[in-house]
């Protein structure tokens, strides 16, 4: 593992998506992600850092140190159980009180985890429950997504031209038509933010290393994650304020303000990132402060 960062770091990432719905409410049918009050489009943090994970989990393929604690079909205690075979305390887990398991070895256990788990180690998780593998407060953080835009969600009627069952067969007279629903959006430019803490990743082991991966996987991680339901979703611009000292040179939201993305015509609907200004503001940046772009 190479060694720990040294500074504070808080980000914008701006994604786009065409004719696709970037993160589905499944409480309102997997309609787009919407403010009631503004219209403005949302993606959650969670769905961000869904595609972290697995990008990582690509990339790395779960080799050692890199793999992925929530991960697809898992089951979490399992990871709770190696842990505590792998630091010599296996015989800790026998007994009736799982809430009480591990005695003075869920510090020793908890260090196990951050090494070996990617997402731990990155975004923190909380190990109490069963087999007590402690919590972990993660250094990166990241905000929701919000569409610099109001945006529209359309619904489509969509049509199979097959059915599942024979008896779905015999009733429709061999039609064998099935009709369903789509939503998107047709355009929308998003932003989220986030923020790196050094001090946070001194306690979890995360390293530079772990930040360049990560800085890797915001920009390249919709480029594995194509469906039919996201449509043409991409990374169109990473900006990273980098302050040089742990604590940090200036507030996070005053930085933010640098990053300004306006319509250039508002008298149409925008349908491209080309529709866009994309402005950094580098004047006069506070002492300490410097940025670093993608692309």
């Amino acid at each position: 593992m190479s060694e720990l960062i040294r500074n504070r770091y808080d980000f914008a990432l701006i994604f786009d998506v065409q004719d696709g719905n970037p993160n589905g409410d499944p409480d309102a049918g997997n309609l787009p992600r919407i403010d009631p009050e503004t219209g403005h489009g949302l993606v959650t943090d969670v769905c961000l850092k869904r595609k972290v994970r697995n990008y990582v989990q690509l990339i790395k393929k779960e080799q050692q140190d890199f793999d992925i604690y929530i991960k697809e079909k898992a089951v979490l205690i399992r990871a709770h159980e190696k842990a505590y075979e792998a630091i010599g305390a296996s015989e800790l887990l026998k007994g009736e009180d799982k809430k009480r398991k591990g005695g003075d070895k869920v510090e020793e256990a908890r260090q196990w985890m951050c090494k070996n788990y990617y997402d731990i180690r990155t975004f923190g998780a909380v190990m109490s429950l069963g087999i007590n593998c402690g919590q972990v407060r993660g250094p990166v953080q990241m905000t929701f997504g919000r569409s610099v835009d109001p945006v529209v969600t359309l619904e489509h009627s969509i049509t199979r031209m097959a059915v599942a069952t024979e008896a779905e067969a015999e009733k429709q007279q061999g039609d064998n038509r099935t009709m369903g629903r789509k939503n998107t959006i047709p355009y929308g430019v998003y932003v989220a933010h986030g923020f790196v803490s050094a001090y946070l990743a001194d306690q979890t082991g995360f390293s530079q290393e772990d930040l360049y991966l990560f800085w890797d996987a915001l920009w390249d991680m919709f480029e594995h994650d194509r469906s039919a339901a996201r449509g043409l979703m991409s990374t169109q611009a990473l900006v990273m304020f980098m302050h040089n000292s742990k604590l940090g040179n200036a507030p996070a939201h005053e930085l933010f303000k640098r990053v300004r993305i306006t319509r250039k015509d508002t008298s149409k609907p925008p349908r491209s990132f080309d529709d866009y200004s994309f402005v950094i503001d580098s004047e006069g940046l506070p002492s300490g402060v410097s940025i670093v772009t993608r692309p």
